[in-house]
């Protein structure tokens, strides 16, 4: 099958310098770009059905397409990498940065044209040092080549790229809670409407965009729409970075056809569970999203099928329990994250967090009673989308609903018994 994001990845681990970057076809898709009218450029993308793959999966042609274009449109523009990936047991963008940095840069210079943006930062995440020293040289070097700058290849397009090396702060997912944290401020979400495409960073207009999602752009507009959905098994067009972590045989990252079923990916990739360990359940997408069972492994994994199964997509990362792991204990670990991260700047979201780790804990301490069951079942709605600022609490809240739902047992049994019984 063709990997158009990781088929240059050198065995040593080592980053793809860029004579080995153009002599593999890069940046290609920048010269095909630079001749054709930006506003076309995203039509390729939309005719694509490439999705966001930083967990929304919000059709990238259609965001790009709120964008004010023409001589009339408000200046500069701004493109905003979110590189800041902090999702628990998610590694594929730092993979991308790290192993072929050149990928990325490409992939930024055509999305901005296309958006006719000026100016585009890469918002990364301060403890990825080695993405930071790869892609700082790799953007030295497209310079030197006139892929970034004054006047591209002769196109008259100019566009600066600067990396920004991020406070660290899982709110920062949230793209206008970025937008804050990239202008100075404290990383709390704005008001929506107005929303970036209009009004985003300094207050003109912005895309904000995942790593692996404008990793493929340059490869549409080099291939075409056609080539991007053939790629796919599903309607979902393209491959996709696929990870597995938890107490399986080769944990690890592969890029797989967009549909590729969770039993594959699970079983032929990654090896299976451990000797002497069963498989219990999935987080298919990441720490905030629902718990999937041994029912659900034949689901293809892409946006449509995975939401029918009950959870999300996300970032297509999937975080493993197997049954000699307490559930409880889990998902105690995952409020803990979520409550420490809560940006504070709606009541439900710290408030109810802080609680909710603290009755979990509490459980796994053998305090728990019978009304806290009550209780975070309440909190799971209070906590629901509609009842907080942004969609950080209703994210933080999927494991633990899933897990009241499949592992039910497991919570009575620590209430009832007075102890955690996996210890």
């Amino acid at each position: 099958m063709e990997k158009p994001l990781t088929g240059n990845f050198r065995s040593d681990k080592q980053a793809v310098s860029l004579e080995d970057y153009e002599r593999a076809g890069g940046y290609q898709g920048l010269h095909k770009a630079l001749t054709i009218a930006p506003a076309d450029v995203g039509e390729l993308v939309k005719k694509s059905g490439l999705r966001g793959r930083g967990g929304a999966g919000f059709p990238t042609g259609m965001k790009w397409s709120f964008v004010p274009m023409g001589k009339d449109a408000p200046h500069p523009k701004y493109l905003v990498v979110n590189a800041d990936e902090m999702e628990p047991g998610t590694f594929k963008d730092r993979a991308l940065m790290e192993r072929d940095p050149h990928q990325l840069i490409e992939g930024v210079i055509v999305a901005a044209y296309a958006i006719e943006a000026d100016i585009a930062y890469i918002f990364l995440r301060g403890e990825y040092v080695c993405s930071h020293d790869r892609l700082e040289r790799a953007l030295a070097e497209a310079k030197t080549k006139n892929y970034v700058g004054h006047n591209i290849l002769g196109s008259g397009y100019n566009l600066e790229i600067h990396l920004h090396v991020s406070a660290g702060r899982y709110i920062c997912g949230e793209e206008t809670a970025l937008l804050n944290a990239l202008e100075g401020k404290r990383a709390h979400p704005r008001t929506k409407p107005p929303f970036p495409q209009v009004s985003g960073l300094f207050g003109k207009p912005t895309i904000v965009q995942n790593v692996e999602t404008l990793c493929n752009v340059h490869h549409i507009v080099k291939n075409g729409p056609d080539w991007f959905r053939g790629l796919s098994k599903t309607e979902d067009g393209g491959t996709k970075l696929y990870g597995v972590s938890g107490k399986v045989k080769k944990p690890g990252l592969w890029e797989l056809p967009m549909g590729t079923p969770m039993r594959e990916i699970l079983e032929d990739h990654a090896g299976g569970m451990r000797d002497g360990l069963h498989f219990r359940g999935l987080l298919p997408g990441g720490a905030s999203t629902d718990f999937l069972i041994e029912e659900h492994l034949d689901t293809p994994m892409d946006y449509g099928n995975v939401q029918k199964a009950g959870s999300r997509l996300g970032t297509g990362t999937m975080v493993v329990l197997d049954d000699k792991t307490c559930p409880v204990g889990m998902v105690w670990n995952l409020e803990h994250f979520f409550a420490q991260e809560s940006c504070g700047w709606c009541t439900p979201c710290w408030s109810g967090l802080s609680w909710t780790e603290k009755i979990l804990l509490a459980m796994e301490q053998g305090k728990g009673s019978r009304q806290d069951l009550d209780t975070l079942t309440f909190q799971t709605k209070f906590l629901a989308p509609g009842n907080t600022f942004c969609a950080f609490a209703p994210g933080a809240v999927e494991p633990l609903q899933s897990a009241l739902k499949y592992f039910g047992d497991d919570f009575r049994k620590h209430v009832d018994e007075q102890r955690c019984p996996w210890k």
